[in-house]
């Protein structure tokens, strides 16, 4: 696995902000983009890159989670959405490939990997999913891009 330091331009995203039970991620996620992209499309804009899942906090049997898109532009909160920043600045990122239920690997080893190289991650990061179920039906072939700022 390969994981780059990288310098994160700021970003803004448009989304849904909810805690959620970690059981019920993968209907807050179906639910979460489509409510963003209804929302962006209303604005008349576009997404500015692949979906994100911002993540506020360590998880427990529930998250603090805002899933949506990036965007490029004035964008306005509606009900149910909220615009958020993305921090800028020094970073970490690593792209896993397989499906979501196997990342938990991958979350190990960057952990370990920041606390080889001394380095401490913001309480917030993120995940953006390169490719999924909605560009090929195997799971194998799925990437998300995992980020994590450092403090």
């Amino acid at each position: 696995m390969q994981i780059d330091r990288v310098e994160l331009e700021p970003r803004t995203l448009l989304g849904v902000h909810e805690r959620v039970m970690m059981a019920d991620l993968t209907e807050y996620f179906g639910r979460a983009f489509e409510v963003s992209a209804a929302a962006l499309a209303a604005q008349g804009l576009a997404p500015a890159g692949p979906p994100v899942a911002l993540y506020h906090g360590m998880p427990t049997d529930s998250i603090d989670v805002t899933a949506g898109f990036p965007i490029v532009g004035p964008a306005q909160a509606t009900a149910g959405v909220v615009v958020t920043e993305l921090p800028a600045g020094a970073a970490i990122a690593s792209i896993y490939t397989g499906p979501y239920d196997g990342m938990t690997r991958t979350y190990d080893q960057i952990a370990a990997w920041l606390r080889e190289h001394n380095l401490t991650p913001r309480v917030d990061m993120w995940e953006e999913y390169l490719a999924g179920p909605e560009t090929n039906p195997d799971p194998a072939t799925w990437q998300t891009r995992i980020v994590f700022p450092l403090a």
